[in-house]
């Protein structure tokens, strides 16, 4: 996104100009941030220092959360801050590296999402051979290959956009530096780099709800074939959190694309972006926790070791 004119910045337009509202939103904003880094920490904590939880899909639930933690980041707190001091300017070289940031966290985000479906399936349909194939190499290579995988899609779009001239308008309606809104002001011709945008979207989209899909399928059909009731309740307890958060995932992007009309689809990108970048950031560590018997138990252990060190 250089710039070939005299415009040296950007501004957002944000949510909404009613300070009433943007009191309420600030505050919502704020405790969801400081909910979604606590509850994405502990899960980092737990992971790390609880010995029952050195499992791969621990593994994969602790990078998944450092994502989350680095994902709301990259966008709330720039927003807070435009809330609190009315200051929506943003510099070229600062929407360019949130764009960057916000895109690399977001698409690794499904590619590991797609891993961790598939360590699913390995732990159901294959458990004898869980361990020889889900080793700790394997497993890095895995999230090593998420983020160069999401690096090489983005990349091409985001190597384009640095050539964008912005002639008249530097005026973003949104509360954040997203593709779209970016594109929409530019005076460059834009149409490539939106069929490259497009297109890298629904390359990872497609991907990874794919190994998702088949993941899952292969795995409702193993455990329908378990013999005992309780093994198949068991079986689905694994899974259960991964698939609501899957579901979040995948259905508020789905939403984002089904607009019932041009005139409502700014609106509604920016309202479920909000939603995304701060509702399921929260959530996550909730769904994780509340329903895993491992993570609350390794929670109630470190609450009893922190209260044990407290008294000393």
């Amino acid at each position: 996104m250089r710039n070939h004119t005299s415009i040296t910045t950007f501004i957002l337009l944000g949510l909404t100009d009613d300070p009433q509202l943007q009191v309420l939103l600030f505050i919502f904003l704020f405790i969801t941030y400081l909910l979604s880094v606590t509850g994405n920490l502990t899960i980092i904590t737990l992971t790390t220092v609880d010995p029952y939880l050195k499992t791969p899909m621990y593994f994969f639930l602790q990078n998944f959360s450092f994502l989350e933690i680095s994902f709301t980041s990259a966008c709330v707190p720039r927003f807070l801050y435009s809330i609190s001091t009315g200051d929506r300017t943003i510099t070229y070289n600062a929407c360019a590296t949130q764009l960057f940031f916000t895109d690399l966290f977001g698409v690794t985000e499904f590619f590991l999402l797609a891993i961790m479906s598939y360590d699913r399936y390995v732990a159901i349909c294959k458990p004898l051979h869980y361990m020889t194939i889900m080793n700790n190499k394997v497993c890095r290579i895995m999230v090593i290959s998420c983020w160069m995988a999401a690096f090489m899609i983005i990349l091409p779009p985001l190597s384009l956009g640095f050539h964008l001239e912005f002639c008249d308008s530097n005026i973003i309606d949104h509360f954040g530096c997203d593709a779209n809104p970016i594109l929409k002001i530019s005076c460059s011709d834009t149409w490539l780099i939106e069929q490259m945008v497009i297109g890298s979207a629904v390359l990872t989209f497609i991907i990874t709800l794919l190994c998702v899909v088949f993941s899952y399928m292969y795995i409702i059909r193993t455990v329908l074939k378990f013999p005992s009731a309780q093994q198949k309740r068991k079986a689905f307890s694994t899974c259960s959190s991964h698939m609501i958060v899957v579901s979040i995932t995948y259905g508020s992007c789905i939403f984002i694309y089904v607009k019932p009309s041009a005139k409502e689809a700014v609106t509604i990108n920016k309202g479920v972006s909000v939603l995304i970048s701060s509702i399921s950031p929260m959530l996550n560590p909730f769904i994780y926790t509340l329903r895993n018997k491992q993570v609350k138990q390794a929670s109630q252990d470190l609450i009893k070791k922190i209260a044990f060190l407290l008294k000393k």
